[in-house]
């Protein structure tokens, strides 16, 4: 049957499969299953099946889907875009942000943790590809912002995150990824105690994963394809949170 639960088996199966023949402990791969325009219901049967990470990139539906599964242990990740009037509960109510491309953004965010939360894991995210429809720094930036954001109160600067263009040459994909693992490289040479490059999709997961990505973001390949109708259903669903 094709379930939730098949789908995420057979994902984990495929990370397993390329930790092996890379020599890599697939413990060491953290799958954040990308829910964006999909119910709870399925978050839900996603975390009865053993997944933990749930990404989002609306800010409306990510607090709804928080809100509705409050209870269930769940680590919540934010992986889109941030307008400065959405940081407060953005920092109050996740666990992750995977896409801190100013630092405004990031001074909100800090500003805005309850010190009764641990800190605020972020990271900041790269434009490896250059596309100018893709939020991001470029490489030649980062180096700065990352060490702005890691002098943070109330963050804790974990890594790197890029989503590049897609394409079917695996080589430029690759290329992508081993980009971004050697602008982390360099961050830790200066000094940055990093340990995540958060990279990777349900179509080039295993590309990710031999470039050194310790973080896959996967949605399609757990939830089934997204629809124009079904991410404006779930917008409009939390656009006015009681």
């Amino acid at each position: 049957m094709d379930t939730i639960e098949n789908r995420l088996q057979a994902v984990k199966s495929r990370i397993a499969s390329a930790c092996e023949r890379l020599g890599r402990d697939p413990r060491d791969i953290v799958l954040v299953a990308v829910a964006k325009g999909f119910p709870a219901a399925d978050v839900r049967a996603a975390h009865a099946a053993g997944q933990r990470d749930f990404g989002e990139n609306q800010v409306q539906e990510a607090l709804g889907k928080v809100r509705a599964l409050d209870g269930c242990d769940l680590v919540w990740h934010f992986i889109g875009p941030i307008q400065s009037n959405k940081t407060r509960p953005v920092a109050e109510r996740l666990d992750w942000v995977h896409s801190i491309d100013r630092l405004k953004i990031a001074e909100r965010l800090a500003a805005q943790r309850p010190v009764s939360l641990p800190p605020l894991q972020v990271c900041v995210q790269v434009n490896v590809s250059g596309e100018a429809s893709k939020s991001g720094v470029t490489p030649a930036e980062a180096p700065a912002l990352a060490h702005a954001v890691a002098a943070l109160p109330r963050l804790r600067l974990r890594g790197l995150m890029t989503i590049p263009e897609p394409s079917p040459d695996a080589a430029l994909v690759r290329r992508r990824f081993d980009a971004l693992a050697t602008l982390k490289e360099r961050l830790a040479r200066e000094g940055l105690a990093l340990d995540t490059l958060s990279m990777g999709m349900s179509d080039d997961l295993e590309l990710a994963i031999a470039a050194g990505a310790t973080m896959v973001r996967v949605g399609t390949a757990i939830f089934g394809p997204r629809t124009k109708d079904r991410e404006a259903a779930e917008q409009r669903r939390f656009a006015n949170p009681r």
